[in-house]
């Protein structure tokens, strides 16, 4: 179970890498607005 368990430790990581990611993008957006 201990593999399982590091698997989903990465899914979260990237899961978390792609939210800042979105919210970068979108202050970018509201500037040129």
């Amino acid at each position: 179970m201990g593999s399982l368990k590091k698997r989903r430790k990465s899914k979260i990581n990237r899961h978390k890498r792609r939210k800042k990611l979105r919210a970068h993008r979108h202050k970018k957006r509201t500037w040129q607005k």
